[in-house]
C-alpha cells in the first residue's frame, strides 16, 4: 500500500486513546509560551535546542527532562492550555474518546496545588466534549519512585473532585518500583470508586504484570510489551480479555524495543490479545494517535483487518458505556466497510 493510501485511511478510522499523559503532550512552542507568560527560564535557550534534549536511551531520561519541562506550569490556565491544546490536535486526528492521565504529584510537590490543576484539566475536557464532541474519561496517576504514603495524601487530595476522576493509574520509573509497592492505596483508590490501572512489563519484567493484576486488581495493563515472555500470562490475558494498552513510538523512542519492525503487537493480535494502539507522551516521542497507527502498520505490514481489529479493541478496552462501545464499534465497522465498496 502506498503510504498516502495508508495515511488517508488512517486518518478515517474513528479512534479512542486510552495511554496518554496530558504533561506529555506539551509542545515545545507551547512550553515556551508558557515560560514566559508565567516569567520562568527553561533550561533550555530554543526550541531546537529543546527537541535536540528528545533522544532518549531509557525511560529515567526522558522522565528528567518530562519534569523540568512540567515545572512553568503554575496556574489553572496553563493546565487548560494543555489540555486544549492535545483535544484540539486530536480531534483533527478523529479520535472521538480520550482517557487521559495526569500526574498531580509532579504539580503538587511543586507547590502547585491539585484543585488547580484538576481545574484546568477538567475545564478543557468539558469544552472539548461540547464544542468537539469528544467524550473523555480521567485517570489520576501515582508517581511511583515516590512512595506509597505519598500516593494515600494525593488520594486523599482527590476526594474533594472525585466525581470528575473515573480511575487511578500507576507511572514513572518502572524499575525497582513494583506494583507491590502500592497494594494498600490502589485497595483504597477502588473503595473510594476508582477503577485502577498500571503501568507494567514495559521496561520492569513480566512479574510486574502478575503483580498488576493480582496485587493491584487492575481492570486494564498499560503497556504490558513483556507479555510475551510467559506463555501462562498470555493464556490469563486471553481469557480474561485484559486489555494491553501499547504505545509503539513511545517503545521505540525509548528503546523498549530497537526497531518497529520489533514490536509485539501483531503477535498479540495472533495470540487473542486485546491490543491497543495510544501514543503514551506525543510531544516527547514524535508523534499521535495517527503517526502511530501509521509507523505501526508500516513497519509490520498490516492489514485493513488488522487496523479495523485495533480500533474495535480500543473502544472495547475503554471506560465508555456498553451503549457507546456499540456505537463506535458500529461506526468503526460501517468505515472499513467503506473502504471496500
Amino acid at each position: 500500500m502506498e503510504s498516502s493510501d495508508l495515511k488517508k485511511i488512517i486518518q478515517g478510522i474513528p479512534k479512542a486513546e486510552l495511554h496518554l499523559h496530558i504533561e506529555g503532550s506539551f509542545e515545545p512552542e507551547l512550553m515556551f509560551e508558557i515560560a514566559k507568560r508565567n516569567k520562568i527560564t527553561l533550561d533550555f535557550d530554543s526550541i531546537e535546542s529543546l527537541k535536540k534534549g528528545y533522544m532518549f536511551n531509557n525511560l529515567q531520561e526522558f522522565l528528567d527532562i518530562y519534569y523540568i519541562a512540567a515545572k512553568v506550569l503554575i496556574h489553572e490556565q496553563d493546565f487548560f492550555d494543555l489540555t486544549w491544546a492535545y483535544l484540539c490536535k486530536v480531534y483533527s486526528q478523529n479520535v472521538l474518546h480520550v482517557e487521559v492521565f495526569f500526574d498531580p504529584q509532579t504539580h503538587t510537590d511543586r507547590g502547585v496545588e491539585f484543585a488547580v490543576v484538576i481545574n484546568g484539566i477538567y475545564k478543557a475536557l468539558e469544552k472539548a466534549k461540547q464544542e468537539l464532541n469528544i467524550s473523555y474519561k480521567l485517570i489520576m496517576s501515582y508517581l511511583r519512585h515516590l512512595s506509597e504514603e505519598e500516593a494515600f495524601k494525593t488520594l486523599e487530595s482527590s476526594l474533594p473532585f472525585k466525581h470528575w476522576i473515573d480511575g487511578v493509574g500507576l507511572d514513572s520509573s518502572e524499575i525497582g518500583n513494583p506494583p507491590s509497592k502500592f497494594v494498600n492505596v490502589f485497595k483504597a483508590s477502588a473503595n473510594h470508586g476508582y477503577k485502577l490501572v498500571a503501568h507494567a512489563g514495559e521496561e520492569g519484567p513480566v512479574a510486574y504484570i502478575w503483580e498488576a493484576l493480582d496485587l493491584l486488581n487492575v481492570v486494564r495493563i498499560d503497556h504490558g510489551n513483556r507479555c510475551l515472555d510467559d506463555g501462562v500470562l498470555l493464556q490469563r490475558l486471553r481469557d480474561e480479555q485484559m486489555p494491553l494498552t501499547l504505545c509503539p513510538l513511545s517503545n521505540v523512542a525509548l528503546k523498549v524495543i530497537l526497531n518497529m519492525k520489533d514490536h509485539p503487537i501483531e503477535k498479540m493480535l495472533d495470540e487473542g490479545i486485546l491490543a491497543t494502539i495510544h501514543s503514551d507522551d506525543p510531544a516527547y516521542f514524535g508523534g499521535y494517535m495517527n503517526e502511530n497507527y501509521y509507523e505501526i502498520a508500516k513497519a509490520l505490514n498490516l492489514n485493513i483487518d488488522q487496523l479495523m481489529l485495533l480500533a474495535i479493541n480500543a473502544f472495547e478496552a475503554s471506560w465508555l458505556s456498553s451503549e457507546a462501545k456499540a456505537k463506535h464499534i458500529s461506526q468503526v465497522k460501517t468505515y472499513f466497510k467503506s473502504l471496500n465498496s
